[in-house]
């Protein structure tokens, strides 16, 4: 038997079980099995120390993607510069390769979601973004993957949204650091929040304050439970295309389905169970 699982703290909400069930039963791989564990970063080393050569594959969500680089052998260069691991696969000596899909899964999302017009016609290639997490940082990546050339980050934490201006700006993305309050002016074509749920009221209420038409803007939030969010809601309400954290999750964990099993994922079979279990 193969094993693979997801862990973090809290892990017991996670979705990836299903996603990585579904795309196993759909490639006939009945000797594999994806599991839950509860991890916090303290314990993550212990753990994966202990896992045996059956286990071939980690997900990773909070709080461990940053302390996933100090049991990784070897970490991708994407993982690296978004400072975030979410995956670890099993090498052949024994050790893990740390890899972070979410750029990807964000990516895919947000390229599904918005009219070529974007960056590849150069109609409005300015975009904002909305925290300055650890979810942040991968964002930024996805966004310089899309041809974003001009990024506003509106966050509370002056010093965190310096960094992920700095890491815009190491890729050649015009960045700058404004007050969160200040998310509904000129967001530009694209708006990606990083954003708690705990977050979402206060954010989604400043529409209401400023009656700012959103109409032509596409709004990705990550939040994905408890759909649509109070944000989600309020920028629909005031004309925004909303996209669900949904997508990027079912992304992000197909591309961890083909780094653990060397297949092709089924996408479509994924995204299907995730709907049916979130009722979208």
């Amino acid at each position: 038997m193969l094993r693979a699982a997801v862990l973090g703290s809290p892990v017991a909400h996670s979705l990836s079980p299903l996603l990585h069930t579904t795309a196993y039963a759909a490639l006939g791989l009945t000797d594999w099995t994806y599991t839950r564990r509860e991890v916090t970063a303290d314990e993550l080393a212990g753990v994966v120390a202990g896992l045996d050569e059956s286990w071939r594959g980690l997900s990773l969500t909070m709080p461990l993607k940053e302390a996933a680089f100090d049991v990784a052998a070897t970490v991708s260069d994407v993982a690296r510069d978004a400072g975030a691991v979410n995956t670890l696969v099993r090498r052949t000596d024994g050790g893990w390769d740390g890899h972070n899909t979410d750029v990807a899964g964000l990516a895919g999302a947000l390229d599904a979601a918005l009219d070529a017009a974007l960056a590849v016609d150069g109609h409005d290639d300015r975009a904002t973004l909305l925290g300055s997490g650890a979810t942040s940082r991968s964002a930024a990546l996805a966004l310089v993957d899309l041809g974003v050339r001009e990024v506003r980050v509106a966050a509370r934490n002056t010093e965190a949204a310096a960094a992920v201006v700095a890491l815009f700006e190491s890729h050649g993305v015009a960045a700058g650091h404004v007050p969160l309050e200040h998310w509904v002016r000129e967001p530009g074509r694209l708006v990606v929040s990083t954003l708690p749920p705990s977050a979402s009221t206060a954010v989604g209420a400043l529409l209401e304050h400023d009656r700012t038409d959103l109409g032509g803007v596409t709004l990705l939030d990550v939040v994905y439970a408890e759909w649509p969010t109070p944000l989600a809601r309020a920028a629909q309400a005031h004309g925004a295309d909303v996209v669900s954290g949904l997508e990027m999750l079912v992304r992000q964990a197909a591309l961890q389905v083909e780094l653990f099993t060397g297949r092709a994922a089924p996408l479509e079979a994924m995204a299907e169970a995730a709907r049916r279990e979130v009722g979208a």
